[in-house]
């Protein structure tokens, strides 16, 4: 029998509902949820697959353990695993002190992990030395809110984007970022055709595309931009001076700064016209106008001036605290928010208190029942992994995040890992990079299985029910922190336990009384109350009935004098700048259908469809002056690592301008990922380092001999075999394609190039790991002479049809004909044609056959051959979506078959 649990999604900070089906303690389906007010039963393709990621193959199901760092990793028991770490930092506080010991936990751990980890650190241990990779994504928006309005608190929430008339988007590819958000921008510019959308970002993503002013700024420009449009605000008495005289500080001076950042001076700085700087400006000030702003903003070493910038222009025209309008922060990870609530980062406490306040500490160290809580700010992200490679911090608790891939400046975070005396990992997967530095692996649960709550960027907390049981051995995280905690207790001579508990619900119960009187006050929540009436916004004080939708309506601010601040910004220049050596811009981003590391969904064939491989994307201009083309391989370089991938032209690309997607590491390809080459550089308010630029250099690589293979498989297990045969091209990518079907789980591609031919006895190897030997029935063509090796396996999938499928193709030395049999393997035909040009080095299909390019709808599978051919035959977007089906599920797709449209259709 199905049961249905109402849970969330465990990807972006939008907090979507999801109901989960499960049989038998088994994820089978999961649908959104029609009554959750985040997405209102709406799923994106990354959400609406969540179910097919539910597979033990890539879980981490038992702890393992190395008592020396040269030897292997083996299966233990939790008791000896968690005695071991509790003696060993026992060991090491005692000898340097509370600050030798540090945890790097994660916004994907829920509200009461992170409770747990926070505690134990700051009140157990006595260190700060605890930072979450939100340190990497939202840390300048927290800084930004707390300079300008006084606390962490998006004031306005998803419903203002159906009552604004001008939504302006900054440093967000929200379409592909955060689609349901997206979805509801889509429904409310139907409703309201005269709502302006202004997109501020140097790519044309889609979210540009669908914007009715895109202003493609230069990387790093932001605050002359928004500098810029109170310039003209000024100058055309568009400011709410009454607001700005009841309810802030500080105007007259940052009016002075503005007063030189005249629209003449902004477009030479930003690179846009004069004229758009005037439009967005009026724009905005017509009002209501709302905000939203992600990783462009706050992945600068001047991150938080942006921010500050950006509310500014919110503050000078009292555009905050009213339907429609305000600065609202798009938060990365589903649970970000939660860990600023417990003070679950360096610099922070529980129930948004300061950690340099005597008041605020000693208020925490009464609620825990210590002596005191340390007033010295902790290691930040960055700071962290340096003190570890300089061995001040001896020993790194790491959990749910993957600093391997996710750091800037990869090469000195790895070896930090390599130095550190104590590397536990904690996480619910067995194929991150971070686990292959792990001294100690400790199997957690994971979405579907854990319990407790969570906060979306709308300050809205839902309760996260699990579905079925953690598998084999994997416990929640909350419950692994409280285990070690009290064995640590022990050793350390403690009498009593901080962590009595013995259920998620009290853990929760002792957060929510930190936020008693506070601004972020939940004492009216419940467990009870969350699964009965559903998610709730806060604050949500003790006799609320509902939480509140908006901020400061009142124009009262959390400051010491109930005013909001301006913040004097001016602009200054990116961490690394172009020059003759590197005379690139590097910038970074998100594919639409992947997520972060892809430790989850580099596991969903059907997710790579839309982007296969890594690539690097040019504009046409920029490759044709550096005699390259589509699809020719390149090294990328700069000071801190290089990368090498094929390049890609790409119009949405500006001149000197080139773009990596953030998610590509060293799981799918031989190299450690663009975050290699991002500067260390960080804010020096938020500690929030610039990942989204650099500069770089281009070289074109001649690797003459090739190879790619492609083969059905039925679990992972094959795939991560393959991937550690990377390491022995100078290029190599391994992922998946297709779809889930057939008793597969997709199928699995590796391309690799080098410049001379590998040894026979690697193909051999990979023969053996693909099930591709002598002995099974191919199709085979050898020609040692020149190289070339190829072969066709044809399998009977069905055999009470006798169904003859190609599962497996390994082309080697000659690759020609790699791209129409990808879409023999993904048919899995396997016709006359077929068996006579198999073989042949035929760069296209034969007659009869024609490609279907890369899949535009992943819920449904619609190519963009298909849609151009509908288009060119007269369809448009109503049509589309009754005859092929596409943009009729998430409708992630939505923005790309418009753009098909535009440029496909007849006039």
């Amino acid at each position: 029998m199905i049961k249905q649990t109402k849970s969330t999604c465990c990807y972006c900070g939008v907090g979507c509902g999801v109901i989960i089906h499960s049989e038998n303690d088994v994820i089978v389906d999961v649908k959104g949820d029609p009554d959750h007010p985040a997405n209102f039963g709406r799923l994106c393709t990354k959400g609406s697959t969540l179910h097919l990621t539910a597979k033990l193959d890539n879980r981490l199901l038992y702890p393992e353990m190395r008592n020396e760092r040269t030897a292997q990793r083996v299966r233990t028991s939790w008791d000896d695993s968690l005695d071991f770490i509790a003696d060993k930092f026992a060991q090491t506080i005692q000898q340097y002190g509370p600050d030798s010991v540090a945890f790097y936990i994660s916004g994907q751990l829920l509200t009461e992990d992170y409770y747990v980890f926070n505690k134990l650190a700051k009140g157990l241990i006595g260190t700060n030395n605890v930072d979450s990779n939100s340190r990497l994504c939202m840390s300048s928006a927290v800084a930004g809110y707390k300079v300008t309005l006084g606390s962490d608190a998006p004031p306005a929430c998803y419903e203002d984007i159906d009552h604004t008339n001008c939504l302006l988007i900054a440093g967000s590819n929200t379409a592909f970022a955060h689609p349901i958000i997206f979805r509801r921008i889509e429904d409310a510019k139907k409703a309201n055709p005269n709502l302006k959308i202004i997109v501020v970002d140097p790519r044309k993503t889609d979210t540009a595309m669908s914007a009715d002013l895109h202003l493609a700024i230069l990387p790093g420009t932001d605050v002359a931009l928004f500098n810029g449009m109170l310039h003209v605000l000024l100058w055309e008495g568009m400011l709410d001076n009454a607001f700005i005289k009841s309810s802030t500080t500080g105007f007259e001076v940052l009016k002075d700064t503005v007063r030189e950042y005249t629209p003449k001076m902004v477009a030479d700085i930003c690179g846009i016209k004069e004229s758009d700087i005037v439009t967005a400006a009026k724009w905005f000030g017509a009002g209501p106008s709302l905000s939203m702003y992600c990783m462009g903003l706050n992945q600068s070493i001047h991150g938080t001036d942006k921010n500050a910038a950006l509310i500014n222009l919110h503050l000078a025209t009292g555009q905050i605290g009213k339907p429609g309008a305000g600065p609202f922060s798009l938060t990365g990870q589903p649970n970000a928010m939660g860990g600023r609530e417990v003070g679950g980062m360096a610099n922070l406490m529980s129930g948004h208190r300061d950690l340099s306040n005597a008041e605020h500490r000693a208020e925490i160290a009464k609620l825990w029942g210590v002596d005191t809580v340390p007033e010295k700010a902790g290691k930040t992200a960055v700071e962290m992994f340096d003190a570890v490679k300089a061995g001040d911090i001896k020993a790194i608790w790491i959990a749910c995040t993957n600093p391997a891939h996710s750091m800037p400046d990869l090469n000195n975070v790895l070896e930090a890992l390599d130095k550190a005396e104590l590397v536990v990992v904690q996480d619910a997967f067995n194929n991150t990079s971070t686990g292959k530095y792990a001294d100690v692996l400790l199997p957690a649960s994971t979405w579907g299985e854990k319990e407790g709550s969570v906060t979306n960027s709308e300050r809205r907390i839902t309760r996260v029910n699990p579905a079925v049981p953690a598998p084999a051995e994997a416990r929640h995280d909350w419950a692994i922190m409280v285990d070690f905690a009290r064995r640590l207790e022990k050793i350390l001579g403690k009498t009593s336990t901080l962590f009595p508990y013995e259920t998620t619900e009290a853990v929760f119960n002792e957060h929510r009384e930190t936020t008693r009187g506070r601004d972020l006050d939940i004492t009216g929540l419940s467990y009870t109350l969350l699964n009965e009436q559903g998610p709730q916004q806060w604050p949500f004080k003790l006799g609320d009935s509902v939480g509140k939708s908006r901020l400061y309506a009142d124009g009262v601010f959390p400051t010491a004098d109930g005013k909001a601040k301006f913040i004097n910004t001016s602009y200054k220049a990116t961490a690394d700048k172009i020059d003759a050596r590197h005379p690139l811009h590097l910038l970074t981003g998100r594919l639409r259908d992947q997520w972060h590391g892809m430790s989850r969904t580099g596991t969903v064939a059907q997710l790579f469809n839309h982007a296969e491989e890594p690539f690097i994307y040019m504009n046409p201009d920029d490759i044709s002056r550096r005699l390259v083309k589509d699809g020719d391989i390149v090294k990328v370089s700069n000071k801190r690592g290089s990368l090498v991938l094929p390049v890609k032209s790409s119009d949405d690309i500006q001149v000197t301008q080139t773009y990596i997607p953030m998610h590509w590491g060293s799981e799918f390809m031989n190299g450690l990922g663009v975050n290699a080459m991002m500067p260390p550089a960080f804010d020096q308010t938020s500690k929030q380092p610039e990942l989204k630029h650099t500069a770089i250099k281009l070289e074109k690589l001649t690797l003459p001999w090739r190879m790619t293979i492609m083969r059905t498989i039925h679990d992972l297990s094959s795939l991560q075999e393959l991937r550690a045969l990377m390491r022995h091209f100078e290029y190599a990518t391994c992922g998946l394609f297709g779809r889930q079907q057939h008793g597969y789980v997709g199928m699995l591609i590796f391309k690799a190039a080098n410049d001379v031919a590998p040894d026979l006895s690697l193909i051999s190897k990979i023969d053996d790991i693909l099930g591709m030997t002598d002995d099974m029935p191919l199709l085979n063509y050898q020609d040692d002479k020149r190289g070339i090796s190829k072969r066709i396996l044809v399998e009977t999938v069905d055999t009470e049809v006798a169904d003859k499928r190609v599962t497996g193709i390994r082309l080697v030395g000659e690759t020609i004909a790699s791209d129409w049999l990808k879409e023999v393997m993904t048919s899995g035909e396997f016709t006359a044609d077929v068996r006579r040009w198999a073989l042949a080095p035929l760069s296209a299909p034969p007659t009869g056959h024609t490609g279907r390019g890369k899949v535009v709808c992943s819920c449904l599978d619609v190519s963009e051959n298909e849609i151009i051919d509908a288009v060119s035959r007269g369809a448009d977007f109503i049509t589309l979506q009754n005859k092929l089906k596409c943009g009729t599920q998430c409708g992630s797709c939505v923005p790309e078959l418009k753009r098909l449209i535009n440029v496909h259709g007849k006039n």
